[in-house]
């Protein structure tokens, strides 16, 4: 499987580097980097601004002086404070803010602030639009911020951070949320940053350390979210449910309070609570129509809920002209249940279609493609994407997507060391997934380890009863096959765990 390209690593670039200050510079160095720097920009700017539109999607900013120019600034402002604090803003709020820093950056292109906010800016939208496409631009834009201002840029460094984040590539964001912390000490966003690049790298004990820290430093609503998702990983339900519940009661903007009420439905979704799933998603849209995610767990509960065609259409809605690969996995998995095998062969290659898109931009989908190609193409593939994406960084989901690959292509001996890893607390796999749970019991249905598959099996349909159309109906089939414990023979008086038969 042919690789992505990624977000160059921060070591050969001078910028990214932490320099001491150095006291008593003289003015006039200072003012010949400035002419050096503005040199540069010329092309710099014209790269960010005049990108294809493919990279820059259409801007319709309010005019200074329009009837609607307040209204623009407020968006703006409040765009400015999320973006600055890492916490989810609107889209009309960040297309605003984008228009007005273009503007700033076209005047004043030696101000590394506006390079940054805007490089900052450039992530979120991609984010909220599931649109890679412009963070080619995004990291233009940091970088120049970086050589503006190499040496106190904790905004820039962060940003990058959250660039490599939504890239999927964890090494270089944690490398980059280092830097941006050892800039900038207690600011909770990098501190989230740190949360993500050390849980895709599988450093769960780095993820424990900088929540406590985190916690310590940070009280706000993010900071709860935050915590809720390392306490979910950990399969701590009701504490990742009680902190959500605090997060969405105290965030301060709408788009905020949506994001969190749509992790809110996705962690519901998880535990087989479709109500209380179909209400937090129905929430997130009614504050945010454009949230995509929860757009995305309205279908999938509808899905579970059986009521295929209210799902089939969410789905298309979710997707939009901009789909996330993974949720066309999961509408083609959906068309699969249903026998629509032609419909469900057009959704796995737009999966790759859109893969590729992504990669182009940079992104990692290895884990998306492995878990394509494990059950609907060439497992084989499949084993060799995840054992690189494996060692490159092992995080759960990795381990999960590649004990299944490795099962699928008949490996289940070293399938179900992955397994393992993915489902036992001890070895970093705490989260409770109903997903993981069948594939471990499936594996070992395979090697003939009738008991543990029997419980694992059966607590994929505890946790979730419909965690998917495909997979749950496959776990109540092996469970059937599997049959009833039989009793061990044993001394007069003794009696034998039915957990042991088998």
């Amino acid at each position: 499987m042919e690789k992505p390209a990624r977000t160059p690593d921060p070591a050969p670039d001078p910028a990214p580097a932490i320099r001491p200050a150095r006291g008593g510079r003289p003015a006039r160095r200072t003012a010949a980097r400035i002419l050096v720097a503005l040199a540069v920009l010329g092309g710099a700017v014209g790269a960010v601004l005049l990108a294809r539109p493919a990279e820059r999607p259409a801007l319709r900013p309010s005019a200074p002086g329009a009837p609607g120019a307040a209204r623009a600034a407020a968006l703006t402002a409040a765009a400015l404070d999320a973006v600055t604090a890492g916490v989810p803003a609107a889209l009309p709020g960040l297309t605003e803010l984008i228009a007005d820093r273009e503007r700033r950056v076209r005047a004043h292109p030696a101000d590394a602030r506006a390079w940054a906010v805007l490089g900052a800016a450039y992530v979120e939208r991609a984010r909220h639009t599931a649109d890679p496409a412009g963070l080619p631009a995004a990291e233009r834009a940091l970088r120049t911020s970086l050589r503006l201002s190499p040496e106190h840029n904790a905004d820039a460094t962060s940003a990058l951070a959250a660039l490599a984040v939504e890239r999927r590539d964890f090494p270089a964001a944690r490398t980059w949320a280092q830097q941006a912390l050892a800039l900038a000490p207690g600011r909770g966003a990098t501190y989230a940053l740190l949360i993500d690049a050390c849980t895709g790298m599988g450093d769960h004990k780095a993820v424990g350390r900088y929540l406590e820290q985190s916690l310590k430093a940070d009280h706000s609503p993010a900071a709860r979210a935050r915590a809720a998702a390392v306490y979910r990983d950990r399969g701590w339900r009701e504490d990742a449910a009680a902190q959500l519940t605090d997060a969405v009661a105290a965030a301060t903007g709408p788009a905020e309070r949506a994001a969190y009420l749509e992790q809110s439905g996705r962690y519901a979704w998880e535990r087989g609570d479709l109500d209380e799933a179909q209400r937090s998603f129905t929430a997130a849209l009614r504050l945010d129509p454009a949230r995509r995610d929860a757009l995305a767990g309205r279908a999938r509960t509808l899905a579970s809920l059986g009521r295929s065609a209210e799902a089939v259409a969410a789905y298309r809605r979710a997707l939009g002209d901009r789909p996330r690969p993974e949720h066309l996995l999961e509408l083609g998995e959906l068309y699969e249940s249903l026998g629509q095998d032609g419909p469900a062969e057009a959704q796995y290659e737009r999966v790759r279609e859109r893969a590729g898109q992504e990669e182009a931009a940079g992104v990692d989908t290895a884990l998306v493609l492995g878990r394509l190609e494990a059950d609907h193409g060439d497992p084989e593939e499949a084993v060799r994407g995840l054992r690189e994406e494996w060692l490159r960084q092992p995080g759960t989901a990795v381990a999960d997507a590649l004990g299944w690959a490795l099962h699928r292509a008949g490996q289940d001996q070293e399938a179900l060391e992955f397994a393992t890893t993915a489902t036992e607390e001890a070895q970093g796999g705490g989260v409770r997934d109903a997903l993981y749970e069948f594939h471990r019991g499936a594996v070992e249905a395979e090697l003939g380890l009738t008991g543990p598959a029997r419980r694992h099996l059966e607590q994929a349909l505890r946790t979730a009863p419909a965690f998917s159309p495909l997979r749950a109906p496959e776990a109540g089939r092996a469970l059937a096959e599997l049959g009833e414990p039989v009793a061990a023979e044993a001394p007069a008086g003794v009696e034998v765990a039915a957990d042991a038969t088998g």
